[in-house]
């Protein structure tokens, strides 16, 4: 009897548990609290690569960029036509060193915003890195009139004055 009555308990004891650390999407709806999409996700990874990067842990930037390419990818088929996603999927794709993958990105971006500014400081980079300065030379002069850091940073990594932060 003490053992059924202390395993009914315990059954009992735990319900309240559980059900205490759930979060039901209703209660954090009530709450203010907007749950994170795939495109925060990639943009958190993307953010601990960048920091990884800085203590020259490159195999935990890699991992985190590749992480955040796989969230970046769903947020992508989720909403397509997102420039801000596009920009992601390409600065994390070159941070890996897949430059193809990188210039797919960035282009449809651009299809989407041409003057999209970090595209365009990031496609510029991705062209001095590949030698191809009058190209970048071109993302340059579509920056020109944004009055923006994008605009400086891209001219002087394009001068060689800066190697690319990112």
């Amino acid at each position: 009897m003490n053992k059924i009555l202390l395993i009914l308990i315990f059954t009992m004891l735990s319900s309240v548990v559980i059900a205490a650390g759930s979060v039901d999407s209703k209660d954090t709806a009530s709450k203010g609290v907007k749950a994170a999409t795939k495109y925060d996700i990639g943009k958190k990874w993307v953010s601990k690569a960048k920091k990884f990067e800085k203590k020259n842990k490159k195999v935990k930037a890699k991992n985190a960029y590749e992480k955040a390419i796989k969230s970046l990818l769903e947020a992508n088929s989720q909403n397509p036509s997102n420039p801000d996603t596009l920009n992601l999927l390409g600065f994390s794709h070159r941070k890996i060193g897949d430059y193809d993958n990188a210039e797919i990105y960035y282009s449809m971006g651009l299809e989407i915003d041409p003057k999209h500014v970090g595209i365009n400081e990031y496609m510029g980079e991705l062209f001095v890195a590949t030698n191809r300065i009058n190209e970048a030379k071109k993302r340059l002069a579509v920056l020109e009139s944004c009055n923006c850091k994008e605009y400086n940073e891209l001219k002087q990594v394009i001068d060689g004055t800066k190697q690319s932060k990112y």
